[in-house]
């Protein structure tokens, strides 16, 4: 068997085995069969990039005989090009992250939410998220990306109602229905497309007629809106930090959310001429977006809103950069693909220091909290780093991304105006989490603040590696994106 193959496959699988082996495991033991296959795939995921690069890989591993026209043959496979590789790596090495934080979040310990059980439950709905992930990022046509797309709303709304409190409750069969909705619009989207060309082959687009075409796009356009919470689905996240911060930090930062742009890239960048009308309506509904995510996190005292509100800007950002190269800007929709990357992690590092402060005072509200930089440092120096990295100062992960987006910007059609509006933006994000940062880390400590202390190991490491990532991730990143191109072969 061909090396890579062989880890795609395992990439795919190993997870898959450690949710089963985790879910039938018992107390720590099931902590330690996820840190160790969470850890596993992280590896293989690395290597996977490693070996794959620059050229990719595909297989075909058979269809469905049955079906009409050529698609019966190489329906269902595997492939790896520098996009797909942008998500496995986020996908994988931030999975590690937050499984190994896990084993300690998920305690009696925890002063907001002490955990007594059903971590069993919780590590196989993660673990299979993550499998389904990978599945997402290595399908090579819109049917296979379909069915794992619908395996990660399924594990999204375990694990958003994994406390089993009302508003949990309630969350989870909010995202799951709305974004249940996107996905029978991918639905009607997959029909169109197999109808009129046999084919579900992520260029097949670009073969139906004008009318369809259009159609089909924005079917699945919309798809993608509701995966990633961008207008008029933008509801559901917010509501969905009801879940365990670890899940808010991997579903809500760094995999599910990131589905539904990777889609929109995935589309962009197959091989066929996207109609610059549906860039415009792309970029258009990104920006209102994002003034929507401004707007809402300039109201929120819950730390982890906060950061929802932040994320659903973010993509937004993504979306922009993804029109730009419907525009034909090169580095735009480069720099739409290394949002993903560099976004990913520095949104995950402060969802984990939300964590962090919640499991240490028992509260996520900005208005209970000052000092908090005494009692817990490297909470304050994580917070603060990804705060920078997430606006775009320079050096940090983001600053590299949105340069490439606002040169894109520059490149389009009505450059200037866009270019105003992304940086109107970043001021008042660095403004606003700057002064969070200032609110809950200095100052006099509060008394919830004063009794707070650095959690147990496992998170620090976590926070430990997101802060690295903050400043390695576009070196990281930056030999990937620059093989992309917006109409590019998968």
């Amino acid at each position: 068997m061909d090396m890579t193959l062989g880890l795609m496959l395992a990439l795919l699988f190993v997870p898959l085995a450690g949710a089963i082996l985790a879910g039938l495991g018992r107390g720590r033991a099931a902590a330690a069969i996820a840190v160790a296959a969470s850890l596993l795939t992280a590896a293989i995921g690395a290597a996977l990039v490693i070996v794959a690069y620059p050229g990719g890989a595909s297989f075909s591993l058979g269809g469905l005989a049955w079906l009409p026209g050529g698609s019966g043959g190489g329906l269902f496979g595997l492939a790896l090009d520098p996009l797909s590789s942008i998500m496995v790596l986020i996908i994988t090495v931030i999975g590690f992250m937050v499984v190994l934080y896990s084993t300690e979040y998920l305690s009696p310990r925890n002063a907001e939410h002490p955990v007594h059980d059903g971590n069993e439950r919780y590590y196989f709905w993660l673990l299979a998220f993550m499998s389904a992930m990978v599945g997402v990022a290595l399908s090579p046509n819109l049917l296979q990306l379909f069915i794992f797309w619908e395996m990660t709303t399924l594990c999204s709304w375990a694990l958003i109602s994994h406390t089993q409190q009302p508003s949990a409750m309630r969350a989870g069969m909010k995202a799951l229905i709305m974004t249940h909705i996107g996905g029978i619009a991918y639905l009607f989207a997959l029909l169109i497309v197999f109808a009129y060309t046999r084919s579900f082959a992520f260029a097949a687009l670009g073969q139906l007629a004008g009318g369809l075409k259009t159609g089909a796009f924005v079917l699945l356009l919309v798809a993608a809106w509701a995966k990633s919470a961008q207008i008029p689905f933008h509801t559901w996240l917010p509501d969905a930090m009801e879940a365990p911060t670890p899940v808010s930090a991997y579903l809500h930062a760094a995999a599910m959310v990131k589905a539904g742009v990777y889609l929109v890239a995935r589309l962009v960048g197959s091989g066929w001429k996207v109609p610059q009308e549906m860039g415009l309506l792309i970029a258009v509904m990104a920006i209102l977006t994002m003034f929507m995510g401004v707007l809402g996190y300039l109201r929120q005292d819950d730390l982890k809103r906060l950061l929802a509100y932040s994320t659903i800007v973010h993509l937004g950002y993504v979306l922009v950069g993804i029109s730009l190269g419907v525009f034909g800007s090169r580095i735009g929709y480069q720099g739409a693909a290394l949002h993903i990357l560099c976004h990913g992690v520095a949104k995950a590092t402060l969802f984990l220091c939300a964590g962090a402060i919640a499991y240490g005072t028992g509260t996520r509200r900005i208005s209970q909290l000052s000092g908090l930089a005494r009692a817990m440092p490297l909470e304050a120096v994580a917070f603060i780093i990804g705060a920078l990295a997430v606006t775009g100062m320079p050096p940090f992960s983001c600053f590299w991304s949105k340069f490439f987006i606002f040169v894109g910007a520059l490149e389009s059609p009505g450059g200037i105006v866009l270019l105003t509006l992304l940086a109107a933006e970043s001021v008042i994000s660095f403004s606003w989490l700057l002064w969070v940062a200032q609110k809950v880390f200095l100052g006099q400590p509060s008394t919830i603040a004063a009794a707070a202390a650095d959690p147990p190991w496992p998170m620090s490491v976590a926070l430990v590696a997101g802060i690295i990532l903050c400043v390695a991730a576009p070196y990281i990143g930056l030999p990937l994106v620059k093989l992309l191109a917006p109409g590019g072969a998968f």
